[in-house]
């Protein structure tokens, strides 16, 4: 098990608003040795607070660093990664913090049951 987590956008949010984490998980967030948040999770977010599906403070990229995370870029290697990855699934976010947790050894703290399809760790939350 790795102490290098990569939060997926559910997690994260749920994590900033202290609900619906598991308590698990929650532990292994607060003791993990890194925990970073993908661009594409930052993007996600505004993209759905911009069409009225979510309601959080713009930008939201500062709510990261304030919870002493690490915000992780977007490479043009984690652009190639994601476009190889077999499609369980379509959701090009999700895509792309599978890529990312592959490409640099993340375990992925998400609820999304399709993440199991690829080669990376997962943990439930």
């Amino acid at each position: 098990m790795t102490d290098r987590l990569l939060l997926d956008t559910h997690a994260l949010l749920w994590w900033l608003a202290d609900e619906q984490l598991a308590d698990p998980a929650k532990q292994q967030i607060a003791d993990a040795a890194a925990v970073a948040v993908s661009a594409a999770s930052v993007w996600e977010v505004g993209i759905k607070a911009a069409v009225g599906k979510l309601r959080v403070e713009l930008p939201f990229a500062p709510f990261i660093r304030r919870a002493g995370f690490t915000a992780l870029s977007i490479t043009a290697e984690h652009a190639d990664v994601a476009a190889a990855l077999p499609p369980h699934h379509r959701d090009p976010f999700d895509r792309m913090i599978i890529a990312q947790a592959r490409s640099d050894g993340f375990a992925v703290v998400t609820r999304d049951r399709r993440f199991h399809d690829y080669d990376v760790e997962v943990i439930a939350c």
